[in-house]
């Protein structure tokens, strides 16, 4: 059971992992990097509204006590973490912003231990610590470090709404509130805040028609973008809502920190970038702490320990 949920994980992240490289493919097309979201969020939400209403209609329906929570996943997990990751990257250089924003399994680790008040096995903390060193090595944050305060304060509350994505993943319960459907309102619900930052009816549509090249591969524009939506985003999304709630949010968060070495690796074999020697190392640490964070979920007696109650909330 554990490792089966530790795999669906993995999966997530992998998934996730594809997310850098398509987007690229939609910028080589003309898409700016806010509209490459956009279109990802819109045409998940779109695609799950539509393929719930016909195969599992009741799982698009939120009780009247629940629309406040699915709002604010709208808001906090989804919309926040992708648009102030972009906003991030224009004041920070990307492997900084990259480290800030997976700062989250500490902060999960952190909301579990002193504001739950759980009992967290010392792999927990461990292994979160060392699965962001790993990335910082990964992201070489060393290569042409700047400080930028803004976009360092926007980093940090970039982590914390990365926390509250594991977080809020793991606060409800299936009784009241599908797991898919709260995917399928919370990229609708993305999409629409980020619709005056998007600005999508100034998407040049026609590129979808056409083909994009990016270090030499070349891909039909439309069929990275469905890749970016239907693998990337649903995909991702809901495999990792279940590794969370299998696992648990301190676990869950620091297996998603394979998501960055998922993309190294996509980049390599689908741009051409090089896969160099600081990612291989960092690559092994941060799967080291992922695998040592993984392990306080299987120590008997740790594992309810550390799974949030489906009545906790982010705001606790």
């Amino acid at each position: 059971m554990r490792a089966a949920s530790l795999a669906i994980a993995v999966a997530s992240a992998c998934c996730f992992g594809f997310s850098g490289p398509m987007a690229r493919y939609l910028g080589a097309a003309g898409l700016s990097p806010l509209e490459a979201v956009w279109v990802r969020m819109g045409g998940a939400g779109l695609l799950l509204i539509v393929a719930l209403a016909i195969v599992r209609p009741r799982a698009l329906r939120v009780p009247r006590d629940r629309l406040l929570f699915v709002g604010a996943y709208a808001l906090v997990a989804v919309a926040a973490v992708q648009g102030l990751y972009f906003f991030m990257i224009t004041r920070l250089p990307v492997g900084i912003a990259l480290l800030l924003e997976y700062l989250s399994p500490v902060l999960v680790v952190v909301w579990a231990r002193f504001v739950r008040r759980l009992r967290l096995a010392r792999s927990a903390y461990v292994g979160a610590v060392i699965a962001v060193a790993g990335l910082a090595v990964v992201v070489e944050v060393w290569d042409g470090i700047r400080l930028d305060t803004l976009g360092l304060a926007v980093g940090l509350v970039a982590a914390a709404c990365s926390a509250g994505y594991f977080l809020m993943n793991d606060a409800f319960s299936d009784d009241d509130l599908d797991p898919l459907g709260l995917i399928a309102w919370g990229m609708a619900g993305a999409a629409v805040v980020l619709l005056p930052l998007a600005r999508p009816w100034n998407i040049d549509w026609t590129a979808f028609g056409r083909t994009a090249t990016v270090g030499g591969h070349t891909l039909p524009v439309l069929g990275a973008a469905l890749w970016l939506v239907l693998v990337a985003t649903i995909t991702a999304y809901v495999t990792g809502v279940i590794a969370v709630r299998r696992l648990s949010a301190v676990v869950g968060a620091t297996v998603a920190t394979l998501e960055v070495i998922a993309g190294a690796v996509v980049a390599w074999f689908l741009l051409g970038e090089r896969l160099g020697g600081a990612q291989i190392i960092g690559g092994v640490v941060v799967l080291a702490g992922a695998l040592l964070a993984q392990s306080a979920a299987a120590r008997p007696g740790t594992g309810p320990a550390v799974q949030l109650t489906p009545e906790a909330s982010v705001a606790g």
